[in-house]
């Protein structure tokens, strides 16, 4: 399967390096990994985050407390995206071939979870992680989103990881029948960012300093996922070293920015035997990939209808602003299985639309995923 990258970056000329494997990146898998690109490789830009050493806010977002996300059984509304289809999905395209390009766990898992049955990938959501301060939090992202016929819904927290997260619903607009990947059913978006007021000092001085160095980069924040490229300058060494002793998170976002944390396959969706989440579970690992054990391999939501897992994230050389470099943790790739609210659960298969399945996500289960790119589970990963 292959996807076109956005008009949006165009103009630029060279193309971004592919991350190099790990050494223990499965040798069954380096073949599919190293073939034709899954989608085309986005260009450089001059703040490009490197892969190897070199040598408006708009729609405002309000917020409201709440643990859990609802289960919506209600049918789609009609809203459809206001214009500039082609546009939106050219810049969901680019993100996603940036976001392949660095994890080649992410790109291998797609090609073999498709060639299974030559299948169709749907997208259950894509993710972005953010800083809570100066303007570069939830809305940042969420505005890009929100301008293109999403719809704000449920709010979740994370007070030990002292986070926050909003998920936006898609507008239901036509699609191909042989559309796969952004050219399929639009994704849900899930955002977070990180509460920094609720950090040390040293913390929030760090953080304060880059998203200040950013300007108004956080009106691009969409721009610069596309691009692969931080808004802010790169950080020091041991910047990025107190982030990681206080939250892993904070680490992360410093060096990786508004790029995509993560894709999740919907897996209801597939047509081969991997259409249910145990299956494809055991398919991923016999395939040579760790998936985060975090609070076990499958997370299950309390009413047992919201069933997820993800892979370890992958990790890339950083040479920070000090020419110190270090492997950083990048992204992964999760999977996602709504089963049939109880309303329904009589429904022939072939009549059972999504809107018939559990919808929104869940505290309990998104807490462990976070853990994907922990130190914990990629030291794990590499044992």
């Amino acid at each position: 399967m292959k996807l076109k990258l956005g008009t949006m970056i165009s103009s630029y000329s060279s193309n971004i390096k592919t991350a190099s494997r790990p050494s223990n990146f499965p040798s069954s898998i380096r073949s599919v990994a190293s073939s034709s690109s899954f989608v085309q490789q986005p260009p450089k830009s001059p703040n490009i985050i490197s892969l190897k050493p070199p040598s408006s806010h708009g729609n405002s977002v309000s917020f409201q407390r709440r643990n859990l996300c609802i289960v919506s059984a209600s049918k789609p509304d009609a809203s459809y995206l206001q214009g500039g289809e082609s546009f939106f999905r050219s810049a969901l395209a680019s993100m996603e071939a940036v976001y392949l390009s660095r994890n080649p766990t992410a790109k291998a898992v797609l090609e073999l979870v498709q060639s299974a049955r030559n299948d169709q990938i749907c997208y259950d959501h894509i993710a972005f992680r953010t800083f809570g301060v100066n303007g570069h939090g939830i809305d940042s992202i969420a505005s890009f989103f929100l301008d293109y016929g999403y719809t704000q819904r449920e709010e979740l927290r994370f007070p030990a990881k002292k986070l926050k997260a909003l998920w936006f619903s898609p507008p239901n607009i036509p699609h191909p029948d042989d559309g796969s990947g952004f050219s399929g059913p639009l994704p849900r978006v899930f955002i977070s960012e990180l509460l920094v007021d609720q950090m040390s000092q040293q913390t929030q001085e760090i953080i304060r300093k880059y998203t200040e160095i950013s300007g108004s980069g956080n009106k691009h924040a969409a721009l610069a996922s596309a691009l692969g490229s931080l808004t802010w300058e790169k950080p020091l060494h041991s910047e990025f070293q107190q982030l990681a002793r206080e939250s892993e998170y904070a680490a992360w976002t410093l060096v990786n920015g508004y790029a995509v944390n993560h894709v999740t396959i919907s897996v209801h969706q597939l047509q081969s035997h991997l259409n249910n989440i145990k299956s494809l579970n055991e398919f991923i690992e016999k395939s040579g990939f760790r998936l985060n054990s975090e609070g076990g391999f499958l997370k299950v939501s309390p009413d047992g209808l919201l069933l997820q897992s993800s892979t370890v994230a992958d990790s890339i050389p950083f040479c920070f602003s000090d020419d110190v470099t270090e492997s950083v943790p990048c992204s992964y790739i999760e999977f996602a299985e709504r089963l049939v609210l109880l309303q329904y659960k009589d429904l022939p298969d072939s009549e059972v639309k999504e809107f018939h399945r559990r919808d929104g996500f869940e505290v309990g289960n998104a807490d462990k995923i976070f853990e994907s790119t922990s130190k914990e589970q990629l030291t794990r990963r590499a044992a």
